[in-house]
Parts: structure tokens; C-alpha cells; sequence
């Protein structure tokens, strides 16, 4: 028997990478729900009283910035001064241009025009080049690698625990992290469990340890799960200074949280901030998608979609399907009938996906994969008959 331990990491709403993720999708929703052919790159930093929200952005819209990004602070919790980042003071630049003219000639040809009579589109190009991965594996009902499946729910539950008053000690910012063991490639049991909740100074670290145990980890982790389980719980035996006056943020810091926690590969760009020409974000949750539907249709216990695009150029350049092993079919028939059975094309992905709606807020915390109860099209598992079809 062959044993071997994974760990994947998630991080709540008021870690300060996660605040600035939140921010750049705020502004990326208000400009999309009145603009939805929008172009919109936005970053933002926070760090000690101030937040920088910087990027290109085209649109017809206004959106107030500064209020968008002071909301946004204030509901993720930090609405009191004594925590040293306080969305009511804290200062807020902004450093805004229109998207360069050269990267719009990439996507251009697929906006004849903003309001022509039917709004329709011809067939566009990558608004940049690079390479996106689609993961799923038959480990969890939402067909997600384990470790992070259970640090999202685990980082998730904190953040309620925390709003509904029913820990009040606890502060915004925090951080989970499991462990999971395999056993010839099945999970066996969770082996650690890590969760580090900002609180306040009164509170002692046996207290906390005892609330997270029996509040955290007890709804949410099944107890055939837990055989010789080690907890840390704020392992430093203190976290009163948290957010953006602990740390500074920076949109994108968390791609791997964002995705499989590190079980599938990643590509080289992050999601939040992104309008969906950008095919960082947009085909990687096309890739998800295809690959969900693969191993829904259990063509495969984990299925991994490569996809790599050319800025300019609608096609990818290269599709790749990886199963390591478990398919039921040879890699390079399952590529095929995916390819037959998903059209992979920025345009495509964006009217499939249903991608020009304010829907991305909601996904800058606890991950962008596997969110099925947020009704995102790319969960959905419509196409197994498809595939079972292509593949006979």
C-alpha cells in the first residue's frame, strides 16, 4: 500500500490578498453590470491605511472607485478603527487608464460595435497569449481535490462564525490549511488540520483552539475523516494584528487558493480584476468545465484540460487532456472528443459561460472552481452524454 500526504491552503475574506481581489472584482461587476462589453484590467494594493486601485479600463460607464473599494472593506469587517485598516478613513488612490490600443487589436475584430442592432459578434482572438488548466477529480461531490475542498468549507466557516457573532472575538483576517492522506491514491483521512483566525487581545489561544475545534471543524469535516488528527490552531499563539496592517495585499497573490490548491497545474495569470476577453480567466473556466464533464461522465477519476492561446488568435494553439492514469479511454481520444464536443474560442467561452454579468465578486473568496452553489455555468455537468457519445 502506498501512502503519501497532500496540503492545499485557503485564506477568509479579510486576508489582505483576498481584500484586494474582492476590491478588483467589485469594480470589475459595477462596470460590467452597466457596460457588459467592457474592458477591464484592475489591481489593487493595500497596505497600513491606504488602498491603491490601479489598471486600463474602456468602458461608457462611471463607477465611483473609491466608494466601491470603501464598501467592499467595510463589508468584509473592517469598519473600526482600532484595526488598524478601516474602510470609513483609510485612504484610496486610484491610478486608472483606457486598455492599451495595441492589446485591443488582439480582441477588436470581435466588437464590430458597441450597440448594433443585435449586439452581434464575429469570431475574435486571445486578448493575450499564455496557458490555462482545467482540473476536476472524483474526490469530493463537487468533483475537487479534497485538501482544498475542506480549507475553502473550513476558511468559509471561520468567516461565519465571525459575522454571526457567534465567536465575536474573532477578527476578519485568517487562514486554513489541510492535509489529507492517500492511500494508493484514495483519500485515507485528514492528517492535519491548520487555522489561524486574527482576534482580539483578550482572548487566550486555548480558548480559541477549543472554539475553532467544536465550531470549525466539527460541521464541517466528517468524522470517518478524523483518525489521529493533529490540530494547529494559531500556531504562533497570537494573531491580534491581521489585514492590510499586518500585511499588505495584491490582486492575484492567491492564484493557487483561487483554483485546485496546487493538486492540478496552474497557468500564469490570476482571475480577479479580469472583463472575460481575457482568456486568463475565461478558458480556465472553460477548462474546468470540460474537465468536470469528463469526469462526471467517469471517463476518468481526474481529468486535466491544457489549454494555450496566441494573443490575436481565436483557436488555441494547443489542447491537452492529462488523466495520469485513470482514464477509461486513451488521453488522446478523450482530447479529441472534448475538442469535438467544447468550442474553446474567446467568443465561444464567453456566450457558453454567460460571462458578461456581474457574477465575480462572489468567486474572489474561498475559490473559483468548484462552486456549485453559486449556480456558475462552468459547474454545470450537461455535457456527459455528449462526451460519452463523441468517444464511441
Amino acid at each position: 500500500m502506498s501512502k503519501n500526504l497532500f496540503t492545499s491552503e485557503s485564506v477568509t475574506e479579510g486576508h489582505p490578498d483576498k481584500i484586494c481581489d474582492q476590491i478588483s472584482d467589485a469594480v470589475l461587476d459595477t462596470i460590467i453590470a452597466g457596460d457588459p462589453l467592457a474592458r477591464v484590467a484592475c489591481e489593487t494594493c493595500a497596505t497600513t491605511g491606504m488602498v491603491l486601485i490601479m489598471g486600463e479600463i474602456s468602458t461608457s460607464v462611471y463607477a465611483d472607485i473609491p466608494k466601491i473599494a470603501r464598501q467592499v472593506i467595510r463589508d468584509v469587517g473592517y469598519d473600526k478603527p482600532e484595526y488598524g485598516f478601516d474602510g470609513n478613513s483609510c485612504a484610496v488612490l486610484t491610478a486608472i487608464d483606457e486598455q492599451s490600443g495595441d492589446i485591443a487589436l488582439g480582441v477588436n475584430n470581435a466588437l464590430e460595435s458597441r450597440g448594433g442592432a443585435a449586439g452581434e459578434e464575429k469570431q475574435g482572438g486571445a486578448g493575450d497569449q499564455g496557458m490555462m488548466f482545467g482540473f476536476a477529480c472524483d474526490e469530493t461531490p463537487e468533483l475537487m481535490p479534497m485538501p482544498i475542498s475542506f480549507a475553502h468549507k473550513l476558511a468559509e466557516q471561520m468567516a461565519k462564525l465571525r459575522k454571526e457573532g457567534i465567536l465575536p472575538y474573532m477578527r476578519p483576517d485568517g487562514k486554513t490549511q489541510v492535509t489529507v492522506e492517500y492511500r494508493d491514491g484514495k483519500p485515507f483521512r485528514i492528517d492535519t488540520i491548520v487555522m489561524s483566525t486574527q482576534h482580539a487581545e483578550e482572548v487566550s489561544a486555548d480558548q480559541i483552539k477549543k472554539d475553532l475545534i467544536i465550531h470549525a471543524v466539527t460541521p464541517i469535516v466528517p468524522e470517518r475523516l478524523i483518525k489521529d488528527t493533529r490540530y494547529l490552531v494559531n500556531p504562533t499563539g497570537r494573531f491580534v494584528i491581521g489585514g492590510p496592517h499586518g500585511d499588505s495585499g495584491l490582486t492575484g497573490r492567491k492564484i493557487i487558493v483561487d483554483t485546485y490548491g496546487g493538486y492540478g497545474h496552474h497557468g500564469g495569470g490570476c482571475f480577479s480584476g479580469k472583463d472575460p476577453t481575457k482568456v486568463d480567466r475565461s478558458a480556465a473556466y472553460m477548462a474546468r468545465y470540460a474537465a468536470k464533464n469528463a469526469v462526471a461522465a467517469k471517463l476518468a477519476s481526474r481529468c486535466e484540460v491544457q489549454l494555450a492561446y496566441a494573443i490575436g488568435v481565436a483557436q488555441p494553439v494547443s489542447v491537452r487532456v492529462e488523466t495520469y492514469g485513470s482514464g477509461k479511454v486513451p488521453d488522446e481520444k478523450l482530447a479529441a472528443a472534448i475538442m469535438e464536443v467544447f468550442n474553446f474560442t474567446p467568443n465561444a467561452i464567453i456566450k457558453e459561460l454567460d460571462l458578461r454579468k456581474p457574477i465575480y465578486r462572489q468567486l474572489a473568496s474561498y475559490g473559483h472552481m468548484g462552486r456549485e452553489e453559486l449556480g456558475v455555468a462552468w459547474e454545470r455537468t450537461d455535457r456527459v452524454d455528449a462526451l460519452l457519445a463523441a468517444v464511441r
